[in-house]
Parts: structure tokens; sequence; C-alpha cells
């Protein structure tokens, strides 16, 4: 688990799949090299969340981690739209006993919205998001949700049709601590909703049947 509160950014070096595993069982198995900086400490096999993403510790050399990325993530994640030298967020799972900054999130991305808009001020960026009305059924005003692996605030949201357009604010230490800086209009951009709204869902289906 983790909490949507950004240790720090990394930069990514490499986003390859084996050639020599082409055709072969690990045929869909890509590595990811980032760099993460001095002091961020990890373990093969440690969960780190890079932007929002849980992937699991391979390697790890002076401040170089690996990672293996599964077809299944890059197919429904926006990891593999990101390039060499990508700034990405990154957060190491929560320890019993940390505090929750943030809302439970669990790493696993549930889809990827569309920065329909951002208005970039002084005291705070205004940003629009659309995402599918398949995962703006559980968003609520004033409820969680977590953005390329940050934790944020739901401020408003419409139903149009197939979309749902959400509106969040990003205050200036977001901003300049996250890899949220360089969000641009049209990005696409991961979204985990809250898992609460879920498991109610499917409670709910199950008692009707």
């Amino acid at each position: 688990m983790f909490t949507g509160i950004v240790e720090r950014t990394g930069r990514i070096l490499s986003l390859t799949t084996p050639a020599t595993a082409a055709g072969g069982a690990m045929g869909a198995i890509s590595q990811l090299i980032i760099d993460a900086g001095k002091g961020f400490e990890t373990r093969p096999g440690d969960s780190v969340a890079i932007n929002g993403c849980c992937l699991t510790v391979t390697s790890n050399k002076v401040q170089l981690l690996a990672f293996d990325v599964s077809r299944e993530t890059l197919a429904h994640t926006s990891l593999g739209e990101l390039g060499e030298n990508s700034e990405v967020n990154l957060e190491r799972a929560l320890k019993l006993g940390d505090r929750l900054g943030g809302h439970l999130v669990s790493g696993h991305i549930d889809g990827v919205g569309v920065v329909d808009r951002i208005l970039k001020q002084p005291d705070g960026w205004e940003l629009m998001l659309q995402i599918p009305t398949s995962l703006g059924r559980y968003v609520i005003r004033k409820g969680s949700i977590c953005l390329d692996g940050v934790s944020l605030t739901v401020n408003a949201l419409a139903d149009h049709g197939q979309t749902t357009i959400i509106g969040l604010t990003l205050i200036p230490t977001t901003v300049s601590m996250t890899a949220l800086k360089s969000l641009h209009e049209g990005q696409r951009i991961n979204v985990e909703v809250d898992t609460i709204g879920k498991y109610v869902e499917r409670l709910t289906q199950l008692a009707d049947t």
C-alpha cells in the first residue's frame, strides 16, 4: 500500500524489451531503469510506486533501480509513453506505523485520464481532467483520487456522456515537488480511484444476486 505522498522524483534512463526474450516466456516483460538519486534506499523485492504504478525492484546499483514491467501494465497505464529522461514520481511502500498523509493507494492503476485544461496561477494550478465515466462513477466531490501517484482532492465533477470531467487544485508545493510540474494539455495520466467505492459496488452486486 501507498499514500499518494510523493517522496521524490526520479529520471527514466531506459525502458527496453530484451531482444533475447522475443517470442519466449519473457517476451512480454520490459525492463525499466530509473535514476532515483542518492539516499533512496531500497532492496530487491521492495515495492515502489512509479507514477502511481506499483512495481517491484529487481536490482539496485548505487542509485539506479531496475524494474520488470509487464505487457499488462504498459497496456493500461501511461508508463510506456514516457521517454528517456522523463521525470517520474517515486514513493516506497507504506510501513506499519507511518503517517497516512494522503489516502490509501494500492498502486494498481484503474485507467488513464487526459488533461483537458490547466490554469497556472501563482497560488496554484487549476486542473481539469477527463476520465472515462466507468471510472467517474467512483469519484465524489471532496473525495480522493490518485493521479500519477499523487493523492489529490476532487473539487468538482460533471458527467458528459462517456466522459467525466473532474476539477482539482495543485498547490505550489505539489507542483514543485512532483513530476506534475511538466503536465500539459492533452497529456495522458495514470488514474487510481478510491478503493472503497469499488468494494462497496461489488458487495452491493453480490447482495442483489
